[in-house]
Order: structure tokens, then sequence, then C-alpha cells
């Protein structure tokens, strides 16, 4: 099933200049090339493994996963695969205090939501066109925000994430809860902060594609087969 031809044309093996290396990487690195460290794709492979393992068994108890990634390299991807398996997703700025002040943030989520309801319901035809427009301020700004977890009615269970260094508001978070992380480690670095780490190249789209798609068809086989036998019952 994975195929290491398919993750050497994805460039996963790519890590980042020696002078970057986070010592704690080092086990994942098989050799150097003109100043670039090299990853070793059996390692990633059984990574990742353990990570859709994980991901899909999680999944088949109707649990939530959020995806994080801001970064350009990753916006589009995390957005595709998480609306395909319909899960909360975050590819603008990670909103400070989104899981460890969880309760504001779903108070600002339930604002939007009745901004949204009530333009629905032609209510806002009836005020001034001044508060039309501080209202649609308003609702912008929590839409460029929260649009993206307004379905996150409850802490995710697990975070999938990439670049871990980039995220770090996000891992802190994740780590202070005690919520499961799931992360592209480059070779820059710290897997110890991350509880199923995948060496991988986290900076090249198609190296992110090719593990997110093996990722999210874990959790898509968990999804359905947690519906299927909640039918029965």
């Amino acid at each position: 099933m994975y195929k290491v031809s398919n993750f050497l044309k994805s460039g996963v093996h790519f890590g980042h200049s020696i002078s970057k290396l986070n010592p704690k990487m080092k086990p994942y690195i098989l050799r150097t090339d003109k100043g670039i460290h090299i990853i070793d794709l059996y390692k990633t492979i059984k990574k990742l493994c353990l990570s859709c393992n994980y991901l899909k068994k999680i999944a088949t108890s109707g649990k939530v996963v959020l995806f994080v990634g801001t970064k350009r390299q990753a916006k589009n991807i995390i957005a595709y695969y998480a609306q395909k398996i319909n899960m909360p997703y975050i590819n603008e700025r990670w909103l400070g205090g989104l899981l460890t002040n969880f309760s504001t943030i779903q108070k600002s989520i339930s604002k939007m939501n009745v901004i949204e309801k009530n333009k629905s319901l032609g209510l806002y035809n009836l005020i001034s066109k001044k508060e039309r427009l501080l209202i649609s301020r308003v609702h912008s700004k929590l839409k460029k925000n929260l649009g993206t977890v307004s379905q996150l009615q409850v802490l995710p269970d697990c975070i999938i994430i990439v670049d871990t260094n980039k995220e770090k508001p996000a891992v802190n978070e994740a780590l202070k809860l005690g919520i499961p992380i799931v992360g592209i480690a480059d070779t820059n670095s710290n897997p110890d902060k991350i509880n199923f780490p995948i060496p991988g190249n986290d900076d090249n789209s198609k190296s992110i594609n090719l593990i997110l798609y093996y990722i999210s068809n874990f959790i898509k086989l968990g999804i359905d087969f947690y519906f299927k036998n909640n039918q029965k019952k």
C-alpha cells in the first residue's frame, strides 16, 4: 500500500539544510546530500502507518480530528482533505486560546452563527445601513478567524499538524490539554513534542498532499465504520 517510489516522487525524503537540524531528528535521517539531510523513507512509512492506524481507531469511535496548517504550501491541501471527510480545520491563522479558552471561542462562534441566521431571515433589512455595515464587518472578522471551525462543538480528540514549528501555539495548547498530536516532522522539528511524528518534508506541497492523502483515507475508513455500526442500533 505504501510505495517508497511514491514518496520519492513527492519529495518526502528531502529535509532541511544541515545547519537547521534538530538533533532529536537524527534517528530519522538516512544521509546528507549536498548539504541537505535526507530522511529515511522506510522510517517515514513506519511512522505514517502507526499514525494512520491510530486515527482510524479514534474515528471508529466517532471522535473529532482537527486539521491545522496555515503555511502557503499547506493551506489548500488542509482544506481539501478536511472538507472531504467533514472534519474541522484551521488554514488561515491559529486563534490564540482556541483550545485552552474553548468556552470563550464557542461564544464567538455562536455570535457568528446568530448573525448568519438573522441575515438569512432578512432581519437586518429592518435596521439602518450604518448598523448593517458594522454587523457585516464583525461577521467578516469572525468568519475569517472561525469559519473553518464553526462546526467544532467540542474539543478535538486529536490534532493533525503540518509544520509543528510554525504551528507552535497549536502544539503548546494541545500539549497543555493532553490532546494527542499527529504531525509531519521535518529535520528541524522536535519529534518529542508530537505523539505521532511522521518524518517528512513539510515545505513541499506534493509531500504534504501525499501524507494527508493516506491520513484522510484512514480517517474515512474509521468514520464509515462508525456510521455503519450506529445505523444498526
